[in-house]
């Protein structure tokens, strides 16, 4: 029996806007920046119809709109919807410039019908023929098609247009007087401060928002010749990206970072100092977010029609504090005092469903699967201007940030559920609220899965409605699109694609996946099977009913044809099945993008090497030819132009060009002044800048002084166990402790060393922080003996950043990479050192032999077992001693020599007993051997230098430009498109 339910929905009046200059730009708009003009009763001639809705067709489903004219207080508009929230937040939204009174809603077979009184805004009722006929179009075509903005167009026709052109007919100009204008007039404007008297972060803003006003221009004129020229896009989809400062970056990019000192310099301000008031965006975690902000720099650098998707963390990774040597977490609060470098996209909105339930409904005679979901909430979008270097490209980095949906509190509040409407409103603000929530709970899980999901329906509903702007038949789509998962956390979208494909387009299975085959690449950064994501069936019922019923699907057509391929080999048919079966059945994240994407790729050779033979081994004898890999690198305008500028001015004075900055092939030509004298000396004087930077950080940060003669040795990365932190801090006690043995005669010998480590544990990972207490409770003791010292100190750097690295890098003499062989996909923190003239003591691991390749085994301090040795030792871990050195300096933290001895109890256990898996016995002595290789390289300068040019020299291959330029070409499938200047 159907019953009325009268919502009490207060009169909606909706603002009319005034048209400005300021909101209008030189170009004509593109896709994503018109402005919107309000419906008028008696003016639908003139006036362009500028809408959004935030309704997918599956949601809500028009069986019919009619009006009702004998009414006498209004005019009522009846709709028939499958979904009576949705289509509330869309009659709200829609019809702006009217008054939408008195909703009423019916349910009535499996459908609701909604009432509602309209108006316009003198409270008078539409009666011409002309504008009821609009109004029922517009309300059909923003419920049945979804279409999340407006269409662009002018108001007044040519006439306005020209008008617009003639307001604004050139570019802002980059002269110091024009900066010092627009940094006042965003000092008034819109930091609301006094020119006369503004500190230097309100200079920060100003100086920031003038930038940005920059980037806009150049954002505006890049997606407008995309358009025009409509090349297929790449879609880079990924839940990390760690941009670091974008100030620094965006000058240096534009090409105005002296006028922008100089500027600044006569208003009594330092450009240093202001760029230093910018905090980093806590966006990522460590190497794949960083990696992912080195690719889209060089997507923009050149010139490729790239966009970047991931979500906009409220509080990112935790800060570090270190209390008495223990590391503790506090939420970063980094938007707190806002971001001038993002752009709010309120009119850029799209719904994200969960839970609920699938029906079978009849769309044009065939049967069709409709999820009706539990839970909408929105993601809106925050977008973030990428600039390239040397060109005008500045592509566009969408960040989601999840929002209640309009429609439902509007229910809540009219039914006076004031408090369950706040409730609802934190629920759906928390998907985008932390970085990989822990999910050793349940709730973890879910709430792991919905960040995902959230993430990518978002970016694939962007991507979809932009396709069909301009296409009107999927056909096209894989000649268009190209959709980039970088690691398995956006590998749901899959199953949404399909899910749009089908349930929404009505393209049929077989269309569908064959589309869904050709836009998909897949990037992975495991070199464990054992590491690689798995999602409960259960929780997937629960929260994405209708993806699990595609992916059971798409499992059962591949076990099909794999059976005819392999037989009945049971045992590998379970190991390659994307359902692994079980006491827990699991979808299995990875298989599910091997099976679905065209590509699969490594980010190393080495790394291609165990996907091959380890981690995929039963994929890649089935496919071969999906399996690549592109080594991974970073890049150069970050790395040496923002971080070193010293370094920077000198590689371009002895190249005779600073083209290298953007074709990094140039620096090779270093080689051939390798061993002259005047370039080591000038050298020299670069680190021995960069070493007084980074000392003078380490005694504000820490207290401790330590000697700029002394060979700065870093190790700085996530802290856990396979990257042998332990082993780095294992090395130094036996320095400490040979140091401590020697006369005064032997000590004179001993090459001075400064060894800092910094880096992240995970909250919940026990051995990682007690590694952090014992580097702080050895360097407690070192750095206060004074037999040692300047020979020896150890410094804890916390809270490590993007930032920090750009200070420590660039003073580093030594860096160690020292992980377990065949633990670490590529690693990228080597070339960013590589870059900077710090030569590398590390196993063979990931690109590092790829880096030997390039600047050869005599210029780096190789050690440590290979990765074909790694299961072999491991397997003889229990029958073989340690190495006497090594027993003795785990003996002294289990003893207790640096306090503690009860907590580092389960640390040493770790090590002794056959359990030492990550083989920090085994390589011990080659590990000092290496050390002790680098002392001796230290004490020749000249040899040193020549040693630390040639690193430099040889780190083009190991740049973004090239990954980028592999990926281009060999994967996606897209070409430039360069933006005329």
């Amino acid at each position: 029996m159907s019953a009325f339910l009268p919502l009490s929905l207060p009169t909606i009046t909706s603002y009319q806007p005034k048209h400005s200059s300021s909101s209008l730009t030189k170009l004509s708009p593109v896709q994503d920046h018109s402005f919107f003009t309000p419906i008028r009763n008696n003016a639908f001639k003139n006036t362009t119809f500028i809408f959004k809705s935030l309704i997918r067709a599956s949601s809500t489903s028009i069986s019919s709109i009619t009006v009702e004219k004998d009414v006498t207080n209004g005019t009522v508009f009846v709709i028939r919807a499958k979904d009576k929230t949705n289509c509330l937040n869309v009659i709200t939204r829609v019809l702006k410039g009217f008054k939408v009174e008195n909703p009423i809603v019916q349910e009535k077979e499996n459908c609701f019908v909604i009432k509602f009184v309209v108006t316009d805004l003198c409270g008078n009722k539409i009666e011409d023929e002309e504008s009821l006929i609009k109004i029922e179009n517009l309300l059909k075509e923003a419920v049945n098609e979804g279409v999340v903005l407006r269409k662009p167009g002018f108001v007044g026709g040519k006439i306005g247009k020209d008008r617009m052109f003639e307001l604004m007919d050139g570019f802002l100009k980059n002269d110091p007087i024009s900066l010092q204008k627009d940094i006042l007039h965003h000092v008034e404007y819109t930091v609301a401060r006094s020119r006369f008297s503004f500190d230097d972060f309100e200079a920060y803003q100003a100086l920031s928002h003038s930038v940005r006003d920059r980037l806009i221009e150049r954002w505006h004129d890049t997606q407008q010749h995309f358009k025009k020229k409509d090349p297929k896009r790449l879609y880079f989809l990924s839940l990390e990206f760690l941009m670091g400062r974008s100030l620094s970056n965006s000058v240096i990019n534009l090409g105005i970072r002296d006028q922008c000192a100089e500027a600044l310099s006569q208003l009594g301000f330092e450009y240093e100092v202001l760029a230093e008031q910018e905090g980093d965006a806590a966006l990522g975690n460590g190497g794949l977010a960083r990696l992912s902000a080195c690719q889209m720099d060089s997507l923009a650098t050149l010139d490729y029609p790239a966009w970047g998707y991931g979500l906009r963390y409220q509080y990112g990774l935790f800060r570090q504090i270190i209390l008495d040597g223990f590391q503790l977490e506090q939420p970063d609060y980094w938007l707190n005092f806002g971001n001038p470098w993002e752009i709010e996209r309120v009119h850029v909105s799209y719904p994200v469903k969960f839970y609920g339930n699938v029906k079978e409904d009849v769309v044009n005679g065939k049967k069709c699967k409709v999820w009706i979901p539990g839970e909408t909430v929105e993601a809106v979008a925050y977008d973030n201007p990428i600039p390239g270097y040397g060109t005008r490209n500045t592509i566009n980095l969408r960040l989601w940030a999840a929002k209640p949906s309009d429609g439902y509190d509007i229910e809540s509040y009219n039914t006076g559920d004031y408090i369950n409407a706040i409730v609802n409103r934190q629920k759906a603000e928390i998907i985008s609220n932390v970085l990989y929530p822990d999910d050793r709970s349940y709730q973890g899980k879910e709430l792991r899965l919905k960040q995902q999901y959230f993430f990518v329906s978002a970016s694939l509903q962007d991507i979809i409605r932009r396709f069909k702007d301009v296409h009107g038949n999927f056909d096209d789509f894989p000649d268009k699109v190209a959709l980039q998962l970088n690691d398995t956390h956006p590998s749901i979208s899959i199953a949404e694609l399909m899910r749009v494909l089908l349930d929404e387009e009505h393209l049929g299975w077989k269309k569908s996946w064959n589309i869904v085959k050709q836009v998909f690449s897949f990037t992975t950064h495991t070199v464990l099977p054992e590491a690689l994501e798995k999602v409960p069936v259960d929780l997937f019922q629960n929260v994405l009913p209708r993806h699990l019923e595609i992916i059971y699907d798409i499992n059962y057509a591949f076990m099909e044809e794999l059976k005819k391929k392999i037989g009945q080999d049971y045992a590998r048919l379970a190991r390659m099945s994307i359902v692994e079966e079980g006491a827990t059945k699991n979808i299995r994240v990875a298989n599910l993008s091997i099976v679905c994407s065209h590509t699969v790729d490594g980010v190393s050779r080495a790394h291609y090497e165990l996907l091959k033979t380890r981690v995929f081994k039963d994929f890649y004898e089935l496919w071969p030819e999906k399996f690549q890999y592109k080594t991974n690198g970073v890049t150069q305008r970050r790395w040496i132009v923002v971080s070193n500028p010293s370094l920077c001015a000198l590689i371009s004075k002895w190249l005779g060009t600073d083209s290298w900055i953007r074709d990094i092939d140039l620096l090779a030509r270093l080689r051939e002044y390798a061993s002259n004298s005047d370039l080591q000396k000038e050298w020299m004087m670069v680190k021995k800048i960069n070493k007084m930077r980074l000392a003078e950080y380490i005694e504000t940060m820490s207290g401790v002084k330590v000697s700029l003669d002394a060979m700065f040795d870093v190790q700085i990365k996530r802290i856990h166990e396979y990257k042998r932190q332990l082993l780095n801090i294992l090395g130094v006690i036996h320095r400490y402790d040979c140091i401590k043995n020697m006369d005064k005669n032997e000590r004179k010998k001993v090459v001075p060393r400064v060894c800092i480590i910094g880096g992240k544990a995970p909250p919940g990972y026990e051995i990682a922080k007690k590694i952090i207490k014992l580097c702080h409770a050895v360097a407690e003791t070192i750095n206060n003996d004074d037999d040692v010292g300047d020979l020896l100190k150890l410094v804890f750097i916390p809270d490590y950043n993007v930032s920090v690295a750009e200070l420590v890098i660039p003073g580093s003499d030594l860096s160690q990479h020292i992980s377990t062989a065949g633990h670490e996909a590529s690693g990228t923190g080597s070339m960013k050192f590589l870059m900077n003239g710090c030569l590398l003591l590390a196993t063979a691991d990931g690109s590092t032999n790829e880096i030997i390749e390039e600047i050869g085994a005599e210029n780096m301090f190789i050690f440590g077992a290979k990765i074909n040795e790694v299961l072999t030792l491991r397997e003889q871990d229990s029958t073989v001693e340690a190495p006497l050195h090594f027993v003795r300096v785990v003996r002294m933290v289990r003893e207790g020599y640096f306090g503690f001895k009860d907590y580092f109890k389960s640390l040493c256990d770790t090590l002794e007993n056959g359990k030492d898996f990550y083989l920090l016995g085994s390589d011990f002595a080659s590990y000092l051997e290496a050390q002790a290789a680098a002392d001796i390289a230290y004490v020749d300068k000249k040899k040193w230098n020549e040693m630390s040019i040639l690193c430099t020299a040889g780190s083009a291959r190991f740049s973004s430009d090239r990954t980028i330029e592999d990926y281009a070409e060999k994967t996606w499938g897209i070409k430039p498109c360069k933006c005329p200047f």
